[in-house]
């Protein structure tokens, strides 16, 4: 990741702050240098311009939620998959305000141009790339059958992904007990749905 100075950091941090408030038309950089508590001419000499600078947040910010969902997804080969998958669950479940920030600025930005799919596929791609590499090693030393890990990784992220994080980051409260959900989807994907 790349390193910033304090007063960028700054800047950085009140340029995301005033995109969550007020959208990037109405982020003005005098609004973004008082809210940062710097001149608005740093802001110009060191990041040249507002789209520059909107770029540069959105990137510092999703560095740092792919940060967190590598430690997340991260796994010990010995690792039970029940235990991985819950544990994972619950890193979702309990991902900060901020990161559900970033995650619906990247959906926004797909909504307003779906050729721009970065963020979010950056953000996905590391989910099911982790995913994925653990039930590789789960199914090369004979924990599970031989079957697509690919398909595996797809099957929990859209368990993982679409049942917490989208419903969190709509706002929706979760009508749920936490460690029933959990359980009942990992037992699902064990035991099926037939009687």
């Amino acid at each position: 990741m790349k390193t910033f100075s304090s007063t960028d950091e700054k800047i950085i941090k009140a340029t995301f702050e005033i995109l969550q408030e007020e959208g990037f038309a109405k982020a003005t950089t005098k609004k973004i240098a008082a809210k940062a508590g710097v001149n608005e001419v740093t802001i110009f000499r060191n990041f040249k311009n507002k789209n520059n600078l909107v770029e540069v947040t959105k990137e510092y910010h999703l560095q740092l939620l792919i940060n967190k969902l590598k430690e997340i997804f991260e796994f010990d080969d010995d690792d039970g998959i029940e235990e991985y998958l819950k544990i994972s669950f619950f890193g979702i479940l309990n991902l900060t305000e901020e990161d559900l920030s970033i995650l619906r600025v990247a959906m926004e930005e797909v909504r307003q141009d779906p050729e721009k799919t970065i963020l979010i596929s950056d953000i996905t791609d590391v989910i099911l790339d982790q995913l994925e590499e653990f039930f590789t090693v789960k199914i090369e030393t004979g924990v599970i059958r031989k079957v697509n890990p690919k398909s595996l990784a797809i099957m929990c992220f859209g368990m993982l992904f679409q049942s917490v994080i989208l419903w969190k980051i709509y706002n929706h409260d979760l009508e749920f007990e936490d460690n029933y959900y959990a359980d009942d989807l990992i037992n699902i994907m064990f035991e099926g749905i037939n009687p």
